[in-house]
């Protein structure tokens, strides 16, 4: 009997094709997440936070968002179940995101009232 030898472009092509299968209440749990998380952020608009200090309900917004996106990146991309060279690649992009909101945040709270007009 012959024995079949692999190449390489078969054994890598065999590695790529294992997917993983999310079950169905993964999806659920994020969709009942991002439901959750917008009416949340809907009524903490509502109320008043600047007596903790100024810009505190856009503090909790972004918190609210940054815990619906990580739910998404985590399951619908399947992130959670990734390489780790995946899960590198999506918390770079998670710190590239603080840095570009702290710059953000730096020009904000470092301006005077009413210096806002073009």
């Amino acid at each position: 009997m012959e024995e079949k030898v692999k190449t390489a472009t078969e054994s890598e092509s065999h590695q790529h094709e294992e997917h993983h299968v999310v079950p169905l209440i993964y999806y659920f749990g994020v969709f009942g997440v991002l439901v959750v998380g917008t009416i949340l952020t809907y009524f903490v608009a509502l109320i008043d936070l600047d007596g903790i200090f100024p810009g505190a309900n856009t503090l909790v917004a972004l918190l609210i968002a940054f815990f619906k996106m990580a739910c998404v990146v985590l399951i619908f991309m399947h992130v959670r179940w990734s390489s780790r060279l995946i899960w590198l690649t999506a918390i770079a992009g998670f710190f590239w995101l603080a840095i570009m909101f702290a710059f953000t945040m730096q020009d904000y709270l470092t301006r005077g009232a009413g210096v806002f007009t073009g």
